[in-house]
């Protein structure tokens, strides 16, 4: 099991980067959004939380900048009819806590607006999953659990036009800043955000 990858950051792409360990070896791992957002510029240190995926014609390394992403990944893949692929795509799409609390909740539309994801398997990952996530306390879950109004504030941003996860990002980097800032301000904050200013 490859558990964590750190070295060089070498290339990086939408979905994908290679990094090059101090031992000389390259691996490349396949990457949701959230993290690509994170990566420090080429040629820097970088260290990822990776799960290998053995498949009969292949061998995939998936990497996350927190554990607790990487294990909720894998227990995504639990599921009936969720692969590697599709597992990404929820977390590509999502952050770790709105697609928690969205299975918990059994939110199928919010499951459903995650590309390749229809009715029956939204359904699907609420049945099978919601027991299994009522304990879940990974970090990020924590974090937006503890900040009032932020699940407000993304909503008001989405009913504006802007997707679940750039929505979601402008909320938390707004909430790192200001703290205890009201709903009201971190709405305002975020939406200057988003807009560039």
């Amino acid at each position: 099991m490859i558990s964590q990858v750190r070295g060089t950051l070498t290339h990086r792409g939408l979905d994908r980067v290679e990094v090059l360990t101090s031992a000389g070896v390259a691996y490349e791992i396949q990457i949701p959004l959230s993290v690509l957002e994170k990566l420090p510029r080429d040629n820097e240190q970088v260290a990822l939380h990776t799960a290998l995926v053995v498949r009969e014609d292949a061998w995939m390394l998936f990497g996350f900048t927190a554990p607790s992403d990487r294990e909720l990944f894998k227990l995504l893949m639990t599921a009936s009819g969720v692969g590697p692929s599709l597992a990404l795509s929820l977390l590509s799409s999502l952050s770790p806590h709105r697609l928690v609390t969205s299975i918990r909740g059994r939110d199928v539309a919010t499951l459903q607006r995650v590309p390749r994801v229809g009715k029956k398997t939204a359904e699907r990952l609420c049945i099978e999953l919601g027991d299994k996530l009522k304990a879940w306390d990974g970090a990020d879950a924590v974090a937006h659990d503890g900040a009032p109004g932020s699940a407000d504030a993304v909503r008001a941003l989405v009913s504006l036009g802007y997707g679940d996860a750039e929505a979601e990002r402008a909320v938390r980097a707004v909430i790192e800043q200001a703290g205890s800032a009201g709903p009201a301000e971190v709405i305002k904050r975020a939406l200057a955000s988003l807009q560039g200013r």
